[in-house]
């Protein structure tokens, strides 16, 4: 791809300002190159693409959330972490901002890897790379959406877990429709893990056969 004498010049200002980061001290290195990203976020052809900026920031400031239906067993987190020790961070985790910190969306159990694993720890210096979701998506509804569209996508979640959180979204007064569409389900499974929680308050407005029962569902 060719570039104009603007773009040769302002590639040759860049390659001049990354030696002057490189004399900087770790930390501070680090934080100047998220501003720089930042800057070049705002006007990137890409910007509403949250991957378009990945950020490093101090692990103790990126917590998880309360509501993640997804639970890895032990092998399987031992096999994430020999893959992060291997293959290094290829995906960010997916955060929104909350003040000075940053609450995880996607990417739980990576975000555990980088704080609990030694070896990647110290290797990433204490950071964890993150990406922000939109800011039109930062309300606590969207981001539960937004967690479970995630781990249904990789085919994982704990029935019981999505049951309650159905459960949670109901009581905020979504409807079936809009909880379907959002979490990616048909109408029928919305019911069945609203029959789950037992609650019959969630079915007033609905006829059923007493025949009518749920489907044993598995965990993949």
């Amino acid at each position: 791809m060719s570039t104009s004498l603007i773009g040769n010049s302002i590639v040759e200002q860049m390659q001049a300002l990354c030696q002057q980061i490189a004399q900087l001290p770790e930390d501070e290195a680090v934080s100047v190159i998220n501003e720089i990203k930042l800057a070049l976020h705002e006007i990137s052809p890409l910007r509403e693409e949250p991957v378009d900026c990945v950020l490093w920031v101090p692990a103790e400031q990126v917590e998880g959330n309360i509501y993640n239906p997804n639970k890895v067993a032990p092998p399987e987190m031992k096999l994430l972490e020999l893959s992060i020790k291997n293959d290094g961070y290829t995906q960010p985790i997916v955060v929104y901002s909350e003040g000075e910190g940053y609450t995880v969306v996607d990417g739980f159990h990576r975000h555990r890897v980088g704080k609990e694993s030694k070896v990647v720890r110290k290797r990433v210096k204490g950071y964890l790379p993150v990406t922000t979701i939109r800011p039109d998506r930062e309300g606590y509804s969207d981001r539960v959406a937004a967690t479970i569209r995630h781990n249904r996508a990789r085919g994982k979640h704990q029935v019981q877990a999505m049951s309650e959180i159905i459960q949670d979204l109901a009581k905020r007064n979504h409807s079936d429709e809009w909880i379907a569409r959002e979490l990616g389900m048909d109408a029928d499974e919305v019911l069945r893990l609203k029959q789950i929680s037992g609650l019959a308050e969630m079915f007033a407005d609905r006829d059923f056969s007493e025949a009518w029962e749920i489907e044993a569902v598995e965990e993949e």
